[in-house]
């Protein structure tokens, strides 16, 4: 299985549509790992630089409907091969959301609440975050100090989809 969590890079705006996630334009490249450097190239948000940002994030968070937009597993795969295997927020666009899932990975909707409080407080920190499946929960840290610890919600389908790295894994298993 893989590990998730790591240190979060804090997106704070909504409606981050997959066009953002991975312009179309990168949509023809021959392989996952082909589509690495161009994650998040078109975003506009005042002082995000993908380049600087980005490597060495584990996790995402965003506000509310990430994912937005195109239907396309590409934006889910841009994300793995960049090591982000886990974004939290307010909600998702569905088709995204079980794209993260169909490929191993983790979207977690927390309430407007648990958001809001995770960008008044440690939000332009040095955060990590682990994960705990059996728990299920997040553990937040900000300069080597736990901050946060928030339960979270999976079905067991899709639980069962991470603890088997993906749909096609799951299903090689099963049928």
């Amino acid at each position: 299985m893989k590990h998730f969590g790591g240190k979060v890079m804090f997106l704070d705006r909504s409606d981050i549509n997959t066009d953002e996630i991975i312009p179309a334009r990168y949509l023809t490249e021959p392989s996952r790992e082909a589509l690495k450097p161009y994650l998040l190239e078109d975003i506009q948000l005042e002082g995000f630089s993908p380049a600087a940002d980005l490597p060495g994030k584990g996790a995402i968070v965003p506000r509310a409907n990430f994912g937005c937009g195109s239907s396309r597993e590409h934006a889910a795969w841009a994300l793995e091969v960049n090591g982000i295997d886990l974004v939290v927020a307010e909600s998702f666009a569905r088709i995204f959301r079980q794209n993260m899932f169909n490929c191993g990975m983790l979207a977690v909707s927390l309430s407007p609440e648990i958001i809001d409080r995770l960008f008044a407080e440690i939000a332009g920190t040095e955060t990590e975050v682990a994960v705990d499946l059996d728990a299920p929960k997040f553990i937040f840290s900000a300069d080597g100090k736990t901050m946060l610890e928030i339960p979270f919600v999976l079905s067991r389908f899709e639980r069962d989809l991470v603890e088997a790295g993906g749909w096609v894994n799951f299903a090689d298993s099963r049928y």
